[in-house]
């Protein structure tokens, strides 16, 4: 599975145009237009091109074969391949996750390689909510990652409609942030650093889960796993279970 984007600025356009897998689709969305403000703002504070050059307009072809809206990071491959694609061609230097970001907010991860985080930061305007790579993908040569593609439909509610909701409604979510997440992240960073995939199947199934009970905490709930889902799952503990340790883990 992968995205592909290409991108051009020329004199001779006349005005910002997109394609989508061979379709043309409306430059009128925010989070493109946020992504590309920032990349010509970065390149002009590092005066990487002139202020005629920053002034064509944009064409950008993007491809994936990512079922769109359908729980497999298409947005999150689309938006880090679109970054970094206009940071190529603008001349950016420096950490481009924060732009990806403002995309979506997943796909601050994606632009790094191997095992990455997603560092919340304490700016009130989000400047320090960047990427870190914490190993590269060489670092665990014998890891192996599975994607079971089990439905293509699109999602009832969006990533981001979805995370908005259970900000605002749910208790559990507050829980999780306060408590779960630094504990679990100091733990399976360690995990990574040592290859201990005991540890790292078990707090990886524990969060997946955590995850999913949110969403149901969410009012009104929102729900992604079906009957497909839970027979992996189910699937997944019993070849644990079988060998007697983790051998296997999933991550929905």
């Amino acid at each position: 599975m992968c995205a592909k984007t290409t991108v051009a600025i020329d004199g001779s356009f006349s005005k910002d145009r997109i394609w989508l897998n061979g379709k043309e689709e409306s430059f009128d969305n925010d989070r493109l237009q946020n992504c590309l403000t920032e990349i010509k703002a970065r390149a002009r504070s590092q005066n990487k091109l002139t202020s005629g050059e920053l002034s064509h307009h944009v064409h950008i072809c993007s491809e994936n074969n990512f079922p769109t809206a359908a729980g497999l990071a298409s947005s999150a491959a689309g938006y880090a391949c679109l970054v970094y694609s206009l940071a190529q061609l603008y001349g950016i230097e420096g950490d481009i996750s924060s732009i990806a970001r403002t995309g979506s907010g997943s796909a601050c991860r994606s632009v790094l390689g191997g095992f990455v985080q997603w560092v919340s930061g304490n700016n009130l305007d989000g400047s320090d909510s960047i990427a870190e790579q914490i190993v590269d993908a060489d670092h665990w040569p014998d890891m192996r990652v599975l994607i079971l593609v089990v439905s293509d439909n699109k999602k009832k509610t969006s990533s981001t409609s979805g995370m908005q909701k259970s900000v605002m409604t749910s208790d559990l979510l507050k829980f999780r942030i306060a408590k779960c997440v630094p504990e679990r992240m100091k733990r399976i960073t360690t995990a990574i650093l040592d290859r201990d995939f005991q540890i790292f199947a078990d707090i990886t199934m524990q969060d997946s889960n955590q995850f999913h009970a949110i969403c149901l905490d969410t009012y009104p709930p929102c729900i992604y796993m079906n009957d497909v889902s839970h027979a992996i799952a189910d699937l997944i503990h019993q070849i644990n279970e079988d060998a007697g340790e983790n051998i296997v883990s999933d991550l929905f």
